[in-house]
């Protein structure tokens, strides 16, 4: 298929149309370059849409058989500024003229210094802080544990249901989905428990609910409370947390959850991991998604949308326990290279405005505007999240239809619109725009993904 048909807006109908095919998707070029991808790459790498891209103009992606797709995954959200944003481009090419990497840890550079001052500044709360740049999301996770387990002398990491954390042994260990990041790769490191959480989707949402919503978070509370219990609220250096849980399916915490976390950890001495890596960088609209709870953790972790596509992520914590570990305790090769750092300070740039998150906001906007009416329909389930991260969950009363999920998304982006799907059942497609998308793109491209979807239902 190479066409669906649409209603789009007024608006909409009057501008050009962004999406434009010249060919079915994969066309003729990238069916070749796939063909010499399986003769050399690994099987052990999936891919979502086998195309392959030329150039981005601002929220297209142009692939070499000369279509122009409409990118609603954003890299997996770290092209939130854009896929070639003339910023980013701009600074990170003013330093490859200079020098292309030092290794921090041998000979320092400015650039290094600049992104740590504006995380310690910007990330949410009052408190002296500290940061440490590596270069992905998973080496911060791994090198925010190691801080917690430095300062407090304790073993063991408390995670939650339906949580992502990344693909090396011990983020496999903390990440929920077992096929594809766990499956045969055990066994797998020890001293990780699992608690529970409380999907906001899940609570009671009628009004005059609020007694009930409070019940059903202080049920989940009080199972986290359990399994600290199990091996003793001492034993824990940390508990780590996504504010909006990413690959889990955009679960978005029911209101005091995170609050409640909050309260246990500072009352056991555990380090509270907020893990900012998809949901920061203005994804949901503010700063950090932890904004919106209204907390702070004692290390909070930042990483895609960081660096603009360029490999670079943060820990940024309380200075106490960042300054806990011995001196060459952490670092790395490539960590915060100064190219990935340019990139870095020119997101900061881009976000001063406010222009960028007031865009992520009016991604949500349009989204409830175009799928909450589809929760009428059998098979829609649920539309969430916020800002410019947001999910449509498929089920039934036989339960997860991760079939429906599936048919949606691959129509969407035979269509020319790419999407991704996730959740620990497969049955959610997500949403994850560059955060300036121009609006009769985003119209067209919601256009073309609720025609697919009424289409997987029919």
């Amino acid at each position: 298929m190479t066409d669906i048909a649409v209603a789009p807006s007024s608006a909409a109908a009057v501008a050009p149309r962004a999406r434009r095919l010249a060919t079915e998707l994969p066309g003729p070029r990238s069916r070749e370059l796939e063909a010499e991808r399986r003769r050399h790459v690994t099987d052990g790498f999936g891919v979502t849409l086998p195309v392959f891209i030329d150039r981005a103009e601002g929220s297209l992606l142009v692939d070499v058989d000369g279509n122009r797709i409409i990118d609603f995954a954003a890299g997996i959200a770290v092209t939130s500024v854009g896929a070639a944003n003339p910023r980013v481009a701009e600074r990170a090419a003013a330093q490859l003229s200079r020098f292309t990497h030092t290794c921090f840890m041998v000979t320092e550079y400015s650039s290094f210094v600049e992104v740590c001052r504006w995380l310690n500044e910007h990330t949410p709360g009052d408190f002296e802080k500290r940061t440490a740049l590596f270069s992905t999301g998973a080496e911060a996770v791994e090198n925010a544990i190691k801080i917690a387990r430095s300062a407090t002398r304790r073993p063991n990491v408390l995670v939650f249901d339906e949580a992502y954390h990344g693909r090396t042994q011990l983020t496999m260990a903390m990440t929920a989905k077992e096929n594809p990041y766990r499956i045969t790769f055990g066994p797998l490191p020890g001293s990780v428990f699992r608690g529970p959480t409380a999907p906001a989707h899940l609570a009671p949402s009628a009004a005059g609910e609020a007694d009930r919503t409070a019940a059903f978070v202080a049920q989940a509370l009080a199972g986290v409370e359990e399994v600290l219990s199990s091996a003793g609220p001492e034993t824990f250096a940390a508990m780590v947390i996504e504010p909006i849980q990413g690959e889990g399916g955009f679960v978005v915490h029911a209101p005091g959850f995170l609050a409640g976390l909050r309260e246990l950890a500072t009352r056991h001495g555990i380090v509270l991991v907020i893990d900012e890596i998809q949901a920061g960088m203005g994804r949901t609209g503010t700063l950090f998604a932890s904004e919106h709870d209204g907390i702070a953790g004692d290390i909070t972790l930042s990483a895609k949308a960081l660096g603009a596509g360029l490999p670079l992520s943060a820990v940024t914590g309380r200075a106490e326990l960042m300054n806990a570990v011995h001196a060459g305790g952490l670092g790395g090769t490539y960590a915060g290279n100064p190219v990935a750092c340019e990139a870095a300070l020119a997101v900061f740039e881009l976000l001063e405005d406010g222009a960028l998150l007031a865009g992520a906001r009016a991604v949500e906007k349009a989204v409830r505007e175009r799928f909450e009416p589809l929760l009428a329909l059998d098979g829609v389930v649920s539309v969430r999240g916020r800002g410019a991260m947001m999910a449509i969950e498929f089920g039934d009363a036989s339960g997860p239809r991760a079939d429906l999920a599936k048919a949606a998304s691959a129509a969407a982006n035979a269509a020319g619109v790419l999407t991704l799907t996730c959740g620990t059942h497969g049955n959610v497609i997500r949403l994850l725009p560059p955060l300036g998308i121009e609006p009769e793109v985003l119209d067209e491209g919601l256009a073309v993904l609720e025609a697919a979807v009424r289409e997987a239902l029919s």
